[in-house]
Protein backbone atom coordinates (compact mmCIF):
# COMPACT_ATOMS: atom_id res chain seq x y z
CA UNK A 1 0.00 0.00 0.00
CA UNK A 2 3.09 2.19 0.68
CA UNK A 3 4.12 2.08 -2.58
CA UNK A 4 0.67 2.48 -3.88
CA UNK A 5 0.30 5.67 -2.08
CA UNK A 6 3.77 7.00 -3.58
CA UNK A 7 2.90 6.54 -7.07
CA UNK A 8 -0.99 8.49 -6.36
CA UNK A 9 0.90 11.13 -5.01
CA UNK A 10 3.06 11.49 -8.38
CA UNK A 11 -0.52 10.70 -10.03
CA UNK A 12 -1.57 13.67 -8.62
CA UNK A 13 1.62 15.93 -9.64
CA UNK A 14 0.92 14.87 -13.19
CA UNK A 15 -2.24 15.48 -13.53
CA UNK A 16 -2.43 18.53 -16.18
CA UNK A 17 -2.56 18.24 -20.37
CA UNK A 18 0.91 17.68 -21.22
CA UNK A 19 0.60 17.03 -25.00
CA UNK A 20 3.67 16.00 -26.85
CA UNK A 21 5.70 18.91 -28.01
CA UNK A 22 4.55 21.39 -25.58
CA UNK A 23 6.20 23.47 -22.36
CA UNK A 24 3.45 21.62 -20.21
CA UNK A 25 4.96 18.58 -21.58
CA UNK A 26 8.70 19.65 -20.79
CA UNK A 27 7.24 20.72 -17.43
CA UNK A 28 6.13 16.73 -16.84
CA UNK A 29 9.55 15.31 -18.21
CA UNK A 30 11.42 17.87 -15.59
CA UNK A 31 8.73 16.71 -12.73
CA UNK A 32 10.00 13.00 -13.07
CA UNK A 33 13.27 14.04 -13.93
CA UNK A 34 13.38 15.58 -10.62
CA UNK A 35 11.88 12.76 -9.00
CA UNK A 36 14.57 10.29 -10.03
CA UNK A 37 17.00 12.63 -8.32
CA UNK A 38 15.61 12.31 -5.44
CA UNK A 39 15.54 9.16 -4.89
CA UNK A 40 18.73 8.98 -5.37
CA UNK A 41 19.25 8.08 -8.93
CA UNK A 42 20.29 9.60 -12.48
CA UNK A 43 18.48 10.71 -15.24
CA UNK A 44 18.10 12.50 -18.67
CA UNK A 45 16.24 13.74 -21.62
CA UNK A 46 16.58 12.99 -24.85
CA UNK A 47 15.11 15.12 -27.21
CA UNK A 48 13.55 14.38 -30.47
CA UNK A 49 11.30 16.57 -33.11
CA UNK A 50 7.87 16.19 -33.35
CA UNK A 51 5.69 17.09 -36.80
CA UNK A 52 3.34 19.97 -35.98
CA UNK A 53 1.41 22.64 -37.30
CA UNK A 54 0.52 26.37 -37.08
CA UNK A 55 -3.18 26.46 -37.87
CA UNK A 56 -3.83 30.20 -39.17
CA UNK A 57 -7.59 30.08 -40.45
CA UNK A 58 -9.99 26.98 -40.63
CA UNK A 59 -14.06 26.89 -41.01
CA UNK A 60 -16.85 24.37 -41.88
CA UNK A 61 -20.17 26.14 -43.09
CA UNK A 62 -23.49 24.80 -44.42
CA UNK A 63 -24.25 25.35 -48.04
CA UNK A 64 -21.58 28.09 -49.34
CA UNK A 65 -19.46 30.45 -47.65
CA UNK A 66 -21.90 32.53 -46.03
CA UNK A 67 -24.11 29.63 -44.37
CA UNK A 68 -24.21 28.78 -40.89
CA UNK A 69 -20.62 27.74 -39.51
CA UNK A 70 -20.41 24.71 -37.54
CA UNK A 71 -18.50 24.08 -34.23
CA UNK A 72 -14.96 22.38 -35.76
CA UNK A 73 -11.60 21.71 -35.29
CA UNK A 74 -8.91 20.85 -38.07
CA UNK A 75 -6.80 17.82 -38.49
CA UNK A 76 -3.15 19.71 -38.27
CA UNK A 77 -1.15 18.46 -41.27
CA UNK A 78 -3.83 17.49 -43.38
CA UNK A 79 -3.13 20.06 -45.79
CA UNK A 80 -4.54 23.38 -47.27
CA UNK A 81 -7.77 24.59 -49.35
CA UNK A 82 -7.07 27.77 -50.98
CA UNK A 83 -7.95 31.31 -49.69
CA UNK A 84 -11.04 31.86 -49.13
CA UNK A 85 -11.89 28.45 -49.04
CA UNK A 86 -13.75 26.05 -51.14
CA UNK A 87 -17.57 24.56 -51.45
CA UNK A 88 -17.87 20.32 -51.92
CA UNK A 89 -20.30 18.37 -52.64
CA UNK A 90 -21.04 15.98 -49.41
CA UNK A 91 -21.20 12.59 -48.87
CA UNK A 92 -22.03 10.48 -46.13
CA UNK A 93 -19.86 6.96 -45.49
CA UNK A 94 -21.37 5.10 -42.66
CA UNK A 95 -18.95 2.34 -43.56
CA UNK A 96 -15.86 3.76 -44.18
CA UNK A 97 -13.27 1.94 -45.86
CA UNK A 98 -16.28 -0.28 -47.27
CA UNK A 99 -17.85 2.08 -48.46
CA UNK A 100 -18.76 2.12 -52.71
CA UNK A 101 -19.52 5.91 -52.71
CA UNK A 102 -22.56 4.90 -54.83
CA UNK A 103 -20.39 3.51 -57.51
CA UNK A 104 -18.55 7.05 -57.38
CA UNK A 105 -15.10 6.16 -59.33
CA UNK A 106 -13.71 9.99 -58.20
CA UNK A 107 -14.21 11.84 -55.37
CA UNK A 108 -12.81 14.80 -57.09
CA UNK A 109 -15.12 17.92 -55.68
CA UNK A 110 -16.47 16.17 -52.49
CA UNK A 111 -15.88 16.03 -48.68
CA UNK A 112 -16.76 12.61 -47.36
CA UNK A 113 -18.18 12.34 -43.52
CA UNK A 114 -16.95 9.83 -42.09
CA UNK A 115 -18.03 8.12 -38.57
CA UNK A 116 -14.19 7.55 -37.64
CA UNK A 117 -10.50 7.87 -39.71
CA UNK A 118 -8.93 4.68 -40.20
CA UNK A 119 -5.67 4.11 -42.79
CA UNK A 120 -7.41 2.18 -44.93
CA UNK A 121 -10.18 4.85 -45.15
CA UNK A 122 -8.05 7.44 -45.51
CA UNK A 123 -5.89 5.47 -48.55
CA UNK A 124 -8.98 4.92 -50.27
CA UNK A 125 -10.02 9.02 -50.01
CA UNK A 126 -6.73 9.23 -51.64
CA UNK A 127 -6.90 6.85 -54.32
CA UNK A 128 -10.22 8.34 -55.45
CA UNK A 129 -8.81 12.06 -55.19
CA UNK A 130 -11.60 13.16 -52.34
CA UNK A 131 -11.41 16.96 -52.15
CA UNK A 132 -11.70 16.84 -47.92
CA UNK A 133 -13.18 14.38 -45.12
CA UNK A 134 -15.16 15.73 -41.81
CA UNK A 135 -14.92 12.85 -39.12
CA UNK A 136 -17.42 12.67 -35.66
CA UNK A 137 -16.79 13.53 -32.41
CA UNK A 138 -19.27 12.14 -29.46
CA UNK A 139 -22.54 11.66 -29.00
CA UNK A 140 -25.65 14.11 -30.15
CA UNK A 141 -26.29 15.16 -27.03
CA UNK A 142 -22.82 15.95 -25.51
CA UNK A 143 -22.88 19.69 -24.47
CA UNK A 144 -19.89 21.93 -25.02
CA UNK A 145 -18.08 21.10 -22.16
CA UNK A 146 -18.34 17.20 -22.56
CA UNK A 147 -17.82 17.07 -26.48
CA UNK A 148 -14.30 16.76 -26.17
CA UNK A 149 -14.00 18.57 -29.34
CA UNK A 150 -9.52 18.99 -30.15
CA UNK A 151 -7.57 18.61 -33.09
CA UNK A 152 -5.97 15.70 -34.03
CA UNK A 153 -2.75 15.16 -36.07
CA UNK A 154 -2.26 13.41 -38.98
CA UNK A 155 0.42 10.78 -38.75
CA UNK A 156 3.52 10.85 -41.32
CA UNK A 157 2.93 8.00 -43.02
CA UNK A 158 -0.63 8.69 -43.59
CA UNK A 159 0.22 11.91 -45.44
CA UNK A 160 2.76 9.62 -47.56
CA UNK A 161 -0.34 8.82 -49.17
CA UNK A 162 -0.90 12.60 -50.17
CA UNK A 163 -2.27 15.23 -47.50
CA UNK A 164 -6.08 15.69 -47.43
CA UNK A 165 -7.76 18.19 -45.49
CA UNK A 166 -9.61 17.03 -42.48
CA UNK A 167 -12.13 18.32 -39.98
CA UNK A 168 -13.93 16.82 -37.21
CA UNK A 169 -17.37 18.11 -36.23
CA UNK A 170 -19.92 17.23 -33.29
CA UNK A 171 -22.12 14.44 -33.32
CA UNK A 172 -24.95 16.81 -32.80
CA UNK A 173 -23.95 18.91 -36.31
CA UNK A 174 -23.30 15.88 -38.02
CA UNK A 175 -26.47 14.05 -37.28
CA UNK A 176 -28.53 17.30 -38.64
CA UNK A 177 -26.30 17.64 -41.87
CA UNK A 178 -27.58 13.98 -42.52
CA UNK A 179 -31.08 14.21 -41.49
CA UNK A 180 -31.62 16.98 -43.69
CA UNK A 181 -30.00 15.96 -46.40
CA UNK A 182 -27.30 19.09 -47.07
CA UNK A 183 -26.02 18.89 -50.27
CA UNK A 184 -22.95 21.05 -49.75
CA UNK A 185 -20.30 22.37 -47.15
CA UNK A 186 -18.03 25.25 -47.48
CA UNK A 187 -14.34 24.55 -46.15
CA UNK A 188 -11.21 26.94 -44.84
CA UNK A 189 -8.24 26.01 -43.84
CA UNK A 190 -4.66 27.01 -43.82
CA UNK A 191 -1.89 26.23 -41.94
CA UNK A 192 1.78 26.20 -41.64
CA UNK A 193 4.13 23.35 -40.79
CA UNK A 194 6.27 23.28 -38.40
CA UNK A 195 8.52 20.83 -35.82
CA UNK A 196 8.32 20.84 -32.24
CA UNK A 197 10.38 19.12 -29.99
CA UNK A 198 9.67 16.64 -27.31
CA UNK A 199 11.47 13.79 -25.11
CA UNK A 200 11.90 11.04 -23.13
CA UNK A 201 13.00 10.77 -19.64
CA UNK A 202 15.54 8.36 -19.49
CA UNK A 203 17.30 6.31 -16.42
CA UNK A 204 19.43 2.88 -15.91
CA UNK A 205 20.44 1.00 -13.24
CA UNK A 206 22.97 -0.97 -14.82
CA UNK A 207 23.16 -5.23 -13.95
CA UNK A 208 24.84 -6.98 -11.12
CA UNK A 209 26.20 -9.81 -13.16
CA UNK A 210 24.66 -9.30 -16.59
CA UNK A 211 25.33 -5.92 -17.54
CA UNK A 212 25.09 -6.65 -21.52
CA UNK A 213 21.75 -7.53 -21.24
CA UNK A 214 18.76 -5.21 -21.42
CA UNK A 215 15.28 -5.42 -20.06
CA UNK A 216 13.69 -2.18 -21.53
CA UNK A 217 10.51 -0.89 -19.39
CA UNK A 218 8.64 2.03 -20.70
CA UNK A 219 5.20 4.14 -19.99
CA UNK A 220 4.44 7.61 -21.74
CA UNK A 221 3.89 10.42 -19.84
CA UNK A 222 2.57 12.73 -22.45
CA UNK A 223 -1.66 12.82 -22.81
CA UNK A 224 -3.83 14.08 -25.15
CA UNK A 225 -4.56 18.07 -25.56
CA UNK A 226 -7.90 17.48 -23.15
CA UNK A 227 -8.54 16.41 -19.43
CA UNK A 228 -5.66 15.93 -17.37
CA UNK A 229 -4.65 12.75 -18.30
CA UNK A 230 -4.62 10.85 -14.96
CA UNK A 231 -4.65 7.23 -15.93
CA UNK A 232 -3.55 8.04 -19.50
CA UNK A 233 -0.84 7.64 -18.38
CA UNK A 234 -0.15 8.91 -15.69
CA UNK A 235 -1.05 6.05 -13.88
CA UNK A 236 1.64 4.27 -15.79
CA UNK A 237 4.33 6.71 -15.35
CA UNK A 238 4.07 6.78 -11.95
CA UNK A 239 4.10 3.04 -11.72
CA UNK A 240 7.26 3.07 -14.07
CA UNK A 241 8.98 5.69 -11.06
CA UNK A 242 7.55 2.85 -8.35
CA UNK A 243 9.25 0.16 -10.14
CA UNK A 244 12.46 2.55 -10.45
CA UNK A 245 12.39 2.87 -6.66
CA UNK A 246 11.99 -0.14 -6.33
CA UNK A 247 15.45 -1.36 -8.62
CA UNK A 248 17.57 0.93 -7.13
CA UNK A 249 17.32 -0.82 -3.73
CA UNK A 250 17.12 -4.09 -5.43
CA UNK A 251 19.43 -4.14 -8.45
CA UNK A 252 18.92 -6.90 -10.50
CA UNK A 253 21.35 -9.32 -12.60
CA UNK A 254 20.68 -7.62 -15.75
CA UNK A 255 20.61 -4.10 -16.44
CA UNK A 256 17.31 -2.18 -16.36
CA UNK A 257 16.40 0.30 -18.67
CA UNK A 258 13.86 2.94 -17.66
CA UNK A 259 11.99 4.82 -20.61
CA UNK A 260 9.08 7.53 -19.49
CA UNK A 261 7.98 8.00 -23.56
CA UNK A 262 7.04 11.25 -24.74
CA UNK A 263 4.79 12.19 -27.34
CA UNK A 264 2.91 8.49 -27.22
CA UNK A 265 -0.76 9.73 -28.69
CA UNK A 266 0.79 11.21 -31.83
CA UNK A 267 2.13 7.40 -32.92
CA UNK A 268 4.39 6.19 -30.38
CA UNK A 269 6.79 8.66 -30.97
CA UNK A 270 8.97 8.63 -27.93
CA UNK A 271 9.64 4.92 -28.50
CA UNK A 272 10.27 5.09 -31.87
CA UNK A 273 12.95 7.68 -31.28
CA UNK A 274 14.72 5.97 -28.43
CA UNK A 275 15.35 2.75 -30.70
CA UNK A 276 16.68 5.14 -32.88
CA UNK A 277 19.05 7.44 -31.39
CA UNK A 278 20.14 3.61 -29.26
CA UNK A 279 20.59 1.45 -31.96
CA UNK A 280 24.01 -0.27 -30.99
CA UNK A 281 21.96 -1.06 -27.88
CA UNK A 282 18.73 -3.11 -29.84
CA UNK A 283 21.23 -6.51 -30.00
CA UNK A 284 21.31 -6.53 -25.70
CA UNK A 285 17.62 -5.49 -25.65
CA UNK A 286 15.67 -9.21 -24.50
CA UNK A 287 12.34 -7.82 -22.93
CA UNK A 288 10.24 -4.92 -22.67
CA UNK A 289 7.26 -4.50 -19.85
CA UNK A 290 5.40 -1.53 -20.81
CA UNK A 291 2.68 -0.12 -18.21
CA UNK A 292 -0.38 1.77 -19.98
CA UNK A 293 -3.07 3.04 -17.88
CA UNK A 294 -3.05 1.78 -14.50
CA UNK A 295 -4.66 2.32 -11.04
CA UNK A 296 -8.67 2.32 -11.52
CA UNK A 297 -10.82 1.05 -8.74
CA UNK A 298 -12.79 -1.17 -10.76
CA UNK A 299 -12.39 -3.53 -13.69
CA UNK A 300 -9.90 -6.19 -14.45
CA UNK A 301 -6.10 -6.35 -14.95
CA UNK A 302 -5.02 -7.31 -18.60
CA UNK A 303 -1.33 -8.02 -19.58
CA UNK A 304 -0.57 -7.76 -23.54
CA UNK A 305 1.53 -10.42 -24.78
CA UNK A 306 3.35 -9.38 -27.77
CA UNK A 307 5.32 -13.06 -28.66
CA UNK A 308 4.78 -16.40 -28.77
CA UNK A 309 3.02 -19.32 -26.69
CA UNK A 310 6.09 -19.81 -24.96
CA UNK A 311 5.83 -16.03 -23.02
CA UNK A 312 1.92 -16.44 -22.84
CA UNK A 313 2.73 -19.29 -20.83
CA UNK A 314 5.33 -17.80 -18.50
CA UNK A 315 3.46 -14.77 -17.49
CA UNK A 316 0.19 -16.76 -16.80
CA UNK A 317 2.35 -19.09 -14.77
CA UNK A 318 3.82 -16.68 -12.91
CA UNK A 319 0.66 -14.75 -12.14
CA UNK A 320 -0.82 -18.05 -10.99
CA UNK A 321 1.75 -18.83 -9.02
CA UNK A 322 1.50 -15.38 -7.04
CA UNK A 323 -2.41 -15.97 -7.43
CA UNK A 324 -2.93 -12.37 -9.89
CA UNK A 325 -6.08 -12.53 -11.57
CA UNK A 326 -5.68 -11.07 -14.85
CA UNK A 327 -7.02 -11.17 -18.89
CA UNK A 328 -4.10 -12.43 -21.13
CA UNK A 329 -4.46 -10.71 -24.56
CA UNK A 330 -2.16 -12.59 -26.94
CA UNK A 331 -1.50 -9.72 -29.46
CA UNK A 332 0.17 -6.00 -30.76
CA UNK A 333 -0.17 -3.90 -27.48
CA UNK A 334 -1.03 -0.38 -28.73
CA UNK A 335 1.42 1.54 -27.02
CA UNK A 336 5.40 1.99 -26.56
CA UNK A 337 6.18 -1.24 -26.30
CA UNK A 338 4.70 -2.07 -29.74
CA UNK A 339 8.21 -0.67 -31.49
CA UNK A 340 10.18 -2.79 -29.44
CA UNK A 341 8.37 -6.14 -30.58
CA UNK A 342 8.35 -5.17 -34.08
CA UNK A 343 12.43 -5.46 -33.38
CA UNK A 344 11.85 -9.29 -32.05
CA UNK A 345 12.14 -7.96 -28.22
CA UNK A 346 9.32 -9.73 -26.46
CA UNK A 347 7.04 -7.73 -24.44
CA UNK A 348 4.33 -7.83 -22.04
CA UNK A 349 1.83 -4.71 -21.82
CA UNK A 350 0.36 -4.51 -18.46
CA UNK A 351 -3.09 -2.24 -17.83
CA UNK A 352 -6.06 -2.42 -15.81
CA UNK A 353 -9.50 -2.00 -18.35
CA UNK A 354 -12.32 -0.55 -16.65
CA UNK A 355 -16.28 0.25 -18.37
CA UNK A 356 -16.47 2.92 -15.95
CA UNK A 357 -14.12 5.06 -16.95
CA UNK A 358 -12.57 6.61 -20.63
CA UNK A 359 -9.48 8.24 -22.41
CA UNK A 360 -8.99 11.48 -24.25
CA UNK A 361 -11.85 12.97 -22.75
CA UNK A 362 -11.81 16.26 -20.42
CA UNK A 363 -13.29 13.59 -17.37
CA UNK A 364 -9.83 11.83 -17.26
CA UNK A 365 -8.69 12.13 -13.37
CA UNK A 366 -8.41 11.55 -10.57
CA UNK A 367 -11.43 10.20 -9.20
CA UNK A 368 -11.54 6.39 -10.49
CA UNK A 369 -8.04 5.73 -9.42
CA UNK A 370 -6.98 3.99 -5.85
CA UNK A 371 -3.79 3.70 -4.52
CA UNK A 372 -4.79 0.14 -3.60
CA UNK A 373 -4.96 -0.72 -7.43
CA UNK A 374 -1.52 1.34 -8.44
CA UNK A 375 0.24 -0.73 -5.68
CA UNK A 376 -1.21 -4.21 -6.61
CA UNK A 377 0.20 -3.52 -10.56
CA UNK A 378 3.39 -2.31 -9.13
CA UNK A 379 4.06 -5.30 -6.63
CA UNK A 380 3.11 -7.75 -8.88
CA UNK A 381 5.43 -6.08 -11.88
CA UNK A 382 8.38 -5.88 -9.20
CA UNK A 383 8.10 -9.33 -8.69
CA UNK A 384 7.97 -10.53 -12.56
CA UNK A 385 10.80 -8.49 -13.62
CA UNK A 386 12.79 -9.48 -10.78
CA UNK A 387 12.03 -12.72 -12.22
CA UNK A 388 13.05 -12.01 -15.30
CA UNK A 389 16.14 -9.56 -14.51
CA UNK A 390 17.53 -12.13 -12.02
CA UNK A 391 16.89 -15.38 -13.84
CA UNK A 392 19.71 -17.42 -15.00
CA UNK A 393 18.57 -18.29 -18.41
CA UNK A 394 15.91 -15.77 -19.87
CA UNK A 395 12.69 -17.41 -19.75
CA UNK A 396 11.81 -16.67 -23.60
CA UNK A 397 13.96 -15.94 -26.47
CA UNK A 398 14.02 -13.12 -28.25
CA UNK A 399 11.92 -12.94 -31.87
CA UNK A 400 8.27 -13.07 -33.17
CA UNK A 401 6.43 -16.04 -34.59
CA UNK A 402 5.31 -15.53 -37.80
CA UNK A 403 1.51 -14.96 -36.15
CA UNK A 404 2.33 -11.86 -34.18
CA UNK A 405 4.81 -10.75 -37.27
CA UNK A 406 1.75 -10.52 -39.16
CA UNK A 407 0.04 -9.03 -36.69
CA UNK A 408 2.68 -6.40 -36.65
CA UNK A 409 3.00 -6.03 -40.25
CA UNK A 410 -0.76 -4.75 -40.10
CA UNK A 411 -0.49 -2.63 -36.86
CA UNK A 412 2.58 -0.54 -38.27
CA UNK A 413 0.30 -1.04 -41.76
CA UNK A 414 3.59 -2.28 -43.78
CA UNK A 415 3.53 -3.01 -47.31
CA UNK A 416 4.36 -6.82 -47.37
CA UNK A 417 6.72 -6.27 -50.41
CA UNK A 418 8.85 -3.99 -49.85
CA UNK A 419 8.30 -3.58 -45.92
CA UNK A 420 8.11 -0.11 -46.56
CA UNK A 421 5.79 1.26 -43.17
CA UNK A 422 2.37 2.83 -44.15
CA UNK A 423 1.00 4.48 -41.14
CA UNK A 424 1.46 4.50 -37.11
Amino acid sequence: MENGQYQMSLVEKLSFVRYGGTEEELRAANLLLDEIKSLGGQGELMEFTVPAADIKTYAVRVGGPEGRALECVPYALSGQLPEGGVTLKLHYAPRGVEEDYDGLNSLEGYVVLLNGLTFDGYKLLSERHAGAFVTIQGKWYDDEASQDLYSRTIRPKMQELGRIPGFTITARDATELVRDHVKELHLELREEDLENTSRDVLAVIPGTEKPEESIVLTAHFDSVPVGEGSWDNATGAATLMGLYRHFLQNPPRRTLRFIWCGSEEQGLLGSKAWIAQHEELMDSVKFCFNFDMCGTVLGPNEIYVTGGDDLKHFAESYAHEVGWSANFVQKVHSSDSAPFADRGVPALGITRRSNTADIHVHNDLLFPLCAESMGDIADFAAGMIGRVANARFLPVKTGMPDSMKEQLEKYFQRNKKTGKEEAK
